[in-house]
């Protein structure tokens, strides 16, 4: 079979005659024209001066990337984490109802943990597409489970955060990282305004431009925006004590040491996880945890 060959910039592109087919792969050869060179198959015994140029522009389809869609049979599982060694909200069963409701709307799989022995190591986490902290809070990690827990997120796993999963572990500065931003204080609980920075997240698609609800609105000891991707930010305006300013994030998303974050402020009341908006902000923030929401 007999191939002629053209470039441009980082593509080959290879003309095969006998079968009429291209053939497309990268290449760091080439020149610098971003133009693409196609080629009609030359007859034998035919040079190109014989080629009329209208002939030689055949219509090809563009080459569109596969969109993948997930799996229906995939078998998606996720731990709920619910241990505190400080303060421990009245709503957490609350939330881990929630959770599971959600979960099992999604075909995902839960498992309840409320102390970290036995569970945070390599073998059990494996079992796991994503961990949900669920409103945790102290220091609930000793340290082979926390290097455990950072090798779970290095291979590619997920994590949310849930309110006071920002109020857990001051002194590892790894989890720092993960969930964000540490908690800092919070005025009384009131209605504020939230605005949508990014609606197109699975866990904000759902809302309109403006967010008002009913929550503990946290301060965060710093603005983690120049590390994660900003999904709600608070109206400082619309209520009374925040401490933050003009740009005070309050739930966001990021991918973190090879594996994926998402974490929300709200979370604080009983009523929160009974609110219809909240649930599919949860839920989106669970899929994508989990791997199946991008």
């Amino acid at each position: 079979m007999r191939s002629n060959f053209f470039h441009c910039s980082q593509l080959l592109v290879v003309i095969c005659i006998s079968t009429m087919t291209i053939t497309a792969c990268s290449s760091s050869g080439g020149s610098d024209d971003s133009t693409l060179v196609v080629a009609m198959p030359i007859v034998e015994g035919q040079s190109m001066s014989d080629v009329d140029s209208d002939d030689a522009q055949p219509d090809i389809e563009p080459m569109m990337p596969e969109t993948i869609a997930p799996d229906p049979a995939a078998v998606y599982r996720v731990l709920l984490f619910s241990e505190t060694r400080d303060f421990r909200h009245d709503s957490t069963e609350s939330a881990l109802i929630a959770l599971e409701e959600l979960a099992a709307s999604a075909n995902i799989e839960t498992d309840r943990a409320n102390d970290s022995t036995g569970i945070f190591t390599d073998a059990n986490l494996a079992d796991y597409d994503a961990v949900v902290w669920v409103m945790t809070s102290g220091d609930v990690l000793d340290q082979a489970e926390q290097l455990a827990f950072e090798n779970y997120i290095r291979a590619g796993n997920g994590y949310a955060g849930i309110h006071a999963a920002s109020f857990t572990e001051y002194e590892w500065p790894w989890y720092g990282g993960l969930v964000g931003a540490y908690f800092e204080s919070h005025p009384q609980i009131q209605a504020a305004t939230q605005n949508v920075e990014d609606s197109t997240h699975e866990s904000t698609l759902h809302l309109p431009p403006t967010w008002r609800r009913t929550d503990e609105w946290y301060d965060y000891r710093t603005n983690p925006r120049s590390q994660v991707n900003v999904l709600l930010s608070l109206d400082e305006s619309s209520y009374s004590g925040g401490a933050m300013g003009d740009d005070h994030p309050s739930a966001w998303y990021h991918e973190y040491d090879g594996g994926r974050s998402w974490y929300t402020g709200g979370g604080h009341t009983v009523e929160s996880y009974s609110e219809s908006d909240f649930r599919t902000h949860l839920l989106g923030g669970l899929t994508y945890a989990a791997g199946i929401a991008r």
